[in-house]
């Protein structure tokens, strides 16, 4: 099985967010740019793929889209890839500020 969690914030843009992830669980990010999702930042490790990224996204028409819908008032979205659920992550993710767990789902 496969798990992901979603977190989000409107306290840092995506660039603070990915240093301080960075910091909390010894990754390095990558940034990357793309038609759907704009600049987003990508972290493989032993923790499983973790990926920050703005919420709203380049849309078809003028406006943007929003990638969680459910969240309009998050701006920035941390996403977690894991194999297996991994406390330690968690944990070391709720020391951030601002941060908020915003779901999990077993694939």
């Amino acid at each position: 099985m496969t798990n992901h969690d979603t977190y989000g914030t409107s306290t840092h843009t995506t660039g603070e967010l990915a240093r301080l992830v960075a910091d909390h669980l010894d990754v390095t990010f990558t940034a990357r740019e793309s038609d759907y999702r704009g600049l987003y930042h990508v972290a493989d490790s032993a923790y499983g793929r973790i990926e920050i990224q703005p919420n709203a996204i380049p849309g078809d028409d003028v406006q943007d889209d929003l990638y969680a819908p459910e969240h309009p008032s998050i701006s920035v979205l941390l996403l977690i890839t894991t194999p297996n659920p991994d406390s330690t992550v968690h944990d070391r993710l709720d020391c951030i500020d601002g941060l908020a767990h915003l779901g999990h789902e077993v694939w």
